[in-house]
């Protein structure tokens, strides 16, 4: 190596190093301001309960319009995250990379969840994270029931877990007792590895007891749906007629680059072919995926090739897409409008709010949707005051306030109500 050389590389690692600093000073700088994380995420001003007597006519006037049309005893969201860190012994627990200052973006990533989802001393975090979110639901006058999910380890293909490649963890005890615990709210939902050792004995476990939906995400917890060892697995699940609730497309909100391969919806024609009902969680909305029906291997957006699925007579009455987030800025606006238009496919989809992410302000631009055409401006105004109170409630009616903005089609009431969720189990099996 030659002096420029050098001189070159000592520059290049200086400023590096320089950028390294300057972001973790900047993000320590925010993550000591708790009002900015606040700002970020949880950026609520008034208590659920609130809402009744404090609330504009206006903002009260949309909410009425948005259960225009619903049964509110049949209201359903398939689609709600539980998180802790085992304060209260209930064994949940989060990557210590998400709590570390030695890994400055997953930690200020958590914060904002932290925030998002009420919690303020972290000493009570699964406590506060419980407390909080059946006050947002028991203050939604028609609420309906959640689908609340466990969430599985990482495993490798020859079932090793693998506690760094773990984001969180949530044991299917700990989801099963809160719906003892709130069972006019919650429907639990178990999470199984189909790698991990015991995936068959624990699916069965829990189908013994009346657990109807299993919860995968594919990209964070390195499942591959197309292979073959996993059969298995689903033919247990046809024994108890389970639902396999799974991430498709991108994933972001937790580490997952590795395996985003993991979220093609293509791949999940090898449980739909051996009858396992499915949900494609956010529709496969963000990002691109391998179009595994292409000889060269091209790209194409995970959402055309859901759509492709959707499309595909032989799943009628199998496959299923669940909704949520498809109202955050970073996924529109295609996806969502691409939805409002197919009416033809609204019996077919059911609506999740992915709390906590209704309460992280940063991803929910009404603003935008204001100019795009989605909402009208005094909407907005009163869509951000429910935020104020209740973002569980402000995330519902967003979806039944949005229309296309050009045909003016709405998302229609039977999206948001429960659906009769079967597999077919081949002949004689």
């Amino acid at each position: 190596m030659n002096r420029n050389e050098n001189d070159d590389r000592i520059k290049t690692e200086t400023i590096s190093f320089l950028s390294f600093l300057f972001t973790a000073a900047l993000l320590t700088t925010v993550l000591l301001s708790g009002c900015i994380i606040d700002k970020i995420g949880g950026a609520s001003k008034f208590k659920p309960d609130q809402l009744k007597t404090k609330a504009s006519k206006g903002a009260l006037a949309l909410i009425e319009q948005a259960y225009s049309g619903i049964d509110p005893s049949q209201l359903q969201d398939y689609h709600t995250h539980i998180v802790g860190l085992g304060t209260d012994g209930s064994g949940a627990h989060v990557n210590p990379h998400m709590q570390s200052w030695r890994h400055p973006i997953e930690h200020l990533k958590f914060r904002v969840y932290a925030s998002a989802a009420g919690i303020r001393h972290f000493e009570k975090a699964d406590q506060e994270y419980i407390q909080r979110l059946v006050s947002l639901i028991r203050n939604m006058e028609h609420h309906g029931k959640f689908l609340i999910f466990a969430f599985d380890k990482y495993y490798s293909p020859d079932g090793v877990a693998d506690p760094a490649k773990t984001s969180f963890y949530v044991p299917n005890e700990y989801v099963w007792n809160l719906a003892g615990q709130y069972p006019d709210i919650f429907i639990p939902v178990v999470s199984v590895h189909p790698y991990r050792p015991d995936a068959l004995a624990e699916l069965e476990r829990w189908g013994r007891q009346g657990v109807r939906f299993v919860k995968w995400l594919p990209n964070a917890m390195g499942i591959d749906p197309a292979d073959p060892a996993v059969d298995p697995f689903y033919q247990k699940m046809l024994v108890y007629n389970m639902v396999l609730i799974t991430h498709t497309g991108e994933e972001q909100a937790v580490e997952a680059e590795a395996d985003q391969r993991f979220g093609n919806p293509l791949l999940l024609r090898r449980p739909l072919d051996a009858g396992v009902c499915v949900i494609m969680a956010h529709c496969a909305s963000l990002g691109d995926c391998v179009d595994l029906d292409d000889p060269n291997n091209g790209r194409a957006s995970c959402f055309s090739l859901f759509i492709r699925m959707m499309e595909d007579k032989r799943y009628e009455g199998l496959l299923f897409g669940d909704i949520s987030a498809q109202v955050q800025f970073n996924r529109m606006p295609v996806p969502i409008s691409t939805i409002l238009m197919r009416q033809d496919l609204h019996h077919r989809l059911v609506n999740g709010s992915d709390y906590p992410l209704p309460g992280i302000n940063v991803i929910l631009r009404t603003g935008d949707l204001v100019k795009d055409g989605f909402i009208t401006e005094e909407e907005r105004k009163y869509l951000n005051e429910i935020y104020d109170y209740n973002p569980l409630l402000f995330d519902f009616v967003l979806k039944r306030t949005v229309r296309h903005p050009v045909t003016k089609q709405r998302l229609s009431p039977e999206v948001f109500l429960g659906k009769q969720l079967n597999g077919k189990r081949p002949p004689n099996k």
